[in-house]
């Protein structure tokens, strides 16, 4: 008999969604950074409508699973960046 995994409390959920927005702020690319940051907006708003406890915690562990692929991209991407800054990020 499998036991059920306990839903994620709303302030673990709270805090792998600021955990992933951080991770994103990490990458160097304009729009990396920007997609990272919507996608991640996004899932969560695909994700508020969940009501059960075994889609929650599925969804849960998706997203700390993503947060860990988007850890591991940022040092990759780190590793590669360009010299030059986008235009996007030059502040007037």
């Amino acid at each position: 008999m499998a036991t059920a995994v306990p839903p994620p409390t709303r302030t673990e959920i709270i805090s792998l969604f600021r955990s992933l927005l951080r991770s994103a702020r990490e990458f160097s690319d304009y729009n990396i950074r920007e997609y990272t940051k919507r996608r991640t907006i996004d899932s969560f708003r695909d994700n508020k409508t969940l009501s059960d406890p075994s889609s929650i915690a599925a969804a849960f562990t998706d997203g700390k699973s993503q947060l860990q692929v988007a850890k591991r991209q940022a040092v990759v991407y780190s590793l590669y960046a360009p010299k030059v800054k986008s235009i996007m990020d030059i502040k007037p």
